[in-house]
């Protein structure tokens, strides 16, 4: 009787090797093929999860965040002497914008008259450089005047007379 337990524990636990053995290599249990699925494709088609130039996703970011306006500024103020001119941008320097709006500061009266002179010229250059319609406004102030104004107290008055610039 001993043989012939033996003989069928054996050839139980050998079924149960090979069941497990089976089901290690197999995989796991087989899914069901959805009909909705495409096949994947090969080759120069896309499906989304290809990898993207870094422009390309930094472009994306900057659109999706609403960022283009903001970043096409800091272009133009950081590439001011390459788009106006070397001469220009030692007079003349962006202060801010807002709204459309781009405030320029000249270090003289003088090239502030001349700068509103070439506004259309300077406006043509500056489309060119961020795009068509970003900057809507441009202002051409002179230089500040000193703060006489030393402490809490201040009498109204006319101040100084003379004119700076």
């Amino acid at each position: 009787m001993t043989d012939e337990t033996n003989t069928g524990s054996d050839a139980s636990a050998g079924d149960a090797a090979n069941r497990a053995l089976r089901r290690a290599t197999s995989g796991g249990p087989r899914r069901a093929q959805s009909a909705a699925r495409r096949p994947r494709l090969s080759g120069a088609h896309s499906d989304g999860r290809d990898p993207k130039r870094l422009t390309d996703a930094v472009d994306a970011l900057l659109a999706e965040q609403g960022w283009a306006t903001a970043n096409a500024v800091a272009g133009l103020i950081a590439r001011w002497p390459d788009v106006v001119g070397a001469d220009l941008a030692d007079h003349v320097t962006p202060e801010s914008f807002t709204d459309g709006r781009l405030l320029l500061r000249a270090d003289s009266t003088a090239w502030a008259t001349q700068v509103r002179l070439l506004l259309p010229q300077l406006r043509i250059v500056i489309d060119r450089a961020v795009g068509t319609g970003l900057v809507a406004d441009i202002s051409v102030l002179g230089p500040q005047a000193p703060s006489w104004v030393a402490g809490p107290r201040r009498v109204m008055g006319r101040g100084p007379r003379d004119t700076y610039g």
